[in-house]
C-alpha cells in the first residue's frame, strides 16, 4: 500500500466531514492519510473487494483506491511527489526493489517481508502440546505464510520423541477442497511455486536431510503438495537457508539451549519466533537474544491489530499495527510559541 499524506488535522477534519454528510460514519482514521493498494498481480478482485468494504465502513470515495495497474508502473507512481511513503508485503526480493525506488525519492516505508521462524523446542518443553502447535503453525495457510513455522529447532536428548509427536500431527491434518470447511490443508497458489517447493525438498534430501513424512506433489486437480516433514536438517541445506513457502517442515537438532539460539540466529531472517520451554524465567532470558521482531512462548506466531508487528534482518523494518504501525506514516511536527 502507498500511502499519501496531506495535513494530518485538516486532512483527518474533512474525511470526518464527508462521512457525517454522505455516509454512515468510519469508526476510526487513517492519521491524515489517503491511500493507495497495489495488488498482487494474480488477485484484482480480492482488491477491488478491499476497497469496496472501506466505502461500506464510511470512507468517502477516494480516500482508499486500489490501482489496477501492473508492476512497471510501480515505479513512476513512488516518484509521485503526492505520494510521501510505501509500505509492501512480500518477498524479500520485492520488498529491496520497491525500498531502493522510494529510498531514491527519499519517501519513508515499512516492510514486512520473507520469513523462515525458527520454532524452538527446549528438553524441558510439554512436548506433545509443543508438537500440536507446532503442527498448526506450519499449515496455515497450507504453509504459504510469512509468519508460518519453519524451522523446528529440537534439543537433542527429545529429539526422537518430538519427532514422532509431530510427524503423526502432520499425518494427520486433512487435505483437501479449501472451500471445504473441514480441509486443514489447501493447494499451494500456483503450479510453479510447487514446484520450486519440492525442488527444495529434493536438493534438501540429496544433501542428507532425511525425509520422516510427505516428500512429493499430490496427484489429481489442484497444485496440492503433501505435508512434509524433514530431520537432520543443518546449514547449507535449502530446507534450513531458504524460505519454504508450503506444507514442508524443517526439523533441526541441537545439542543444548545455547546452540538452539545461534541456529535461530544463523539465518538471514527475522520475522517471528517461538520458544516452548516450562522454564518461564529461563524463557524470558531466551527471548531478549532471539533475532526476531515478535518471540512467542508455548504458542504460535501471529499478529494482533493492538500489537505492533514487523521483522528485522532481510524480513525487513518498520512496524504494522498497534501504536506503533499509526506512528509510522504520521510526521512529527515540533512547534514553539504558538
Amino acid at each position: 500500500m502507498i500511502g499519501f499524506p496531506i495535513s494530518a488535522v485538516a486532512s483527518a477534519a474533512s474525511v470526518s466531514r464527508a462521512a457525517r454528510s454522505s455516509r454512515p460514519r468510519a469508526r476510526s482514521r487513517l492519521a491524515g492519510n489517503t491511500v493507495l493498494l497495489k495488488h498482487a498481480s494474480n488477485v484484482p478482485g480480492c482488491a477491488l473487494a478491499i476497497e469496496e468494504v472501506f466505502l461500506r465502513a464510511g470512507l468517502p470515495p477516494g480516500v482508499f483506491q486500489t490501482l489496477l495497474v501492473r508492476s512497471h508502473a510501480i515505479a513512476a507512481v513512488l516518484a509521485d511527489r503526492r505520494v510521501h511513503g510505501v509500505t509492501l508485503t512480500g518477498s524479500t526480493t520485492a520488498g529491496k526493489e520497491i525500498a531502493a525506488l522510494a529510498g531514491a525519492a527519499m519517501k519513508p516505508g515499512v516492510y514486512e517481508l520473507g520469513g523462515s521462524d525458527p520454532a524452538i523446542v527446549l528438553a524441558d518443553a510439554d512436548l506433545e502440546r509443543a508438537a500440536e502447535i507446532c503442527a498448526h503453525a506450519r499449515l496455515q495457510n497450507s504453509g504459504q505464510s510469512c509468519v508460518c513455522a519453519k524451522r523446528f529447532i529440537v534439543e537433542r536428548s527429545v529429539l526422537k520423541a518430538f519427532e514422532q509427536f509431530f510427524t503423526a500431527r502432520m499425518a494427520a491434518r486433512r487435505v483437501g477442497d479449501p472451500a471445504d470447511p473441514a480441509t486443514e490443508v489447501g493447494p499451494l497458489a500456483r503450479g510453479d511455486l510447487r514446484e520450486e517447493l519440492h525442488a527444495q525438498v529434493e536438493r534438501s534430501v540429496r544433501s542428507g536431510a532425511r525425509l520422516l513424512l510427505g516428500g512429493a506433489p499430490l496427484p489429481g486437480p489442484g497444485f496440492f503438495y503433501a505435508p512434509t516433514v524433514l530431520t537432520n536438517v543443518r546449514a547449507g541445506m535449502a530446507a534450513g537457508d531458504e524460505e519454504v513457502f508450503g506444507p514442508v517442515a524443517a526439523i533441526i537438532p541441537v545439542r543444548d539451549a545455547a546452540a538452539a539460539i545461534r541456529e535461530a540466529n544463523r539465518s538471514a531472517f527475522g520475522l517471528g519466533a517461538a520458544l516452548f520451554t516450562r522454564n518461564r524465567p529461563r524463557a524470558r532470558r531466551l527471548v531478549r537474544e532471539i533475532e526476531a521482531g515478535a518471540v512467542f512462548v508455548n504458542d504460535f506466531v501471529r499478529s494482533y491489530p493492538e500489537l505492533p508487528f514487523g521483522g528485522v534482518k532481510d524480513s525487513g523494518y518498520g512496524r504494522e499495527l498497534g501504536a506503533w504501525g499509526a506512528r509510522a506514516f504520521v510526521n512529527v511536527k515540533t512547534v514553539w510559541g504558538a
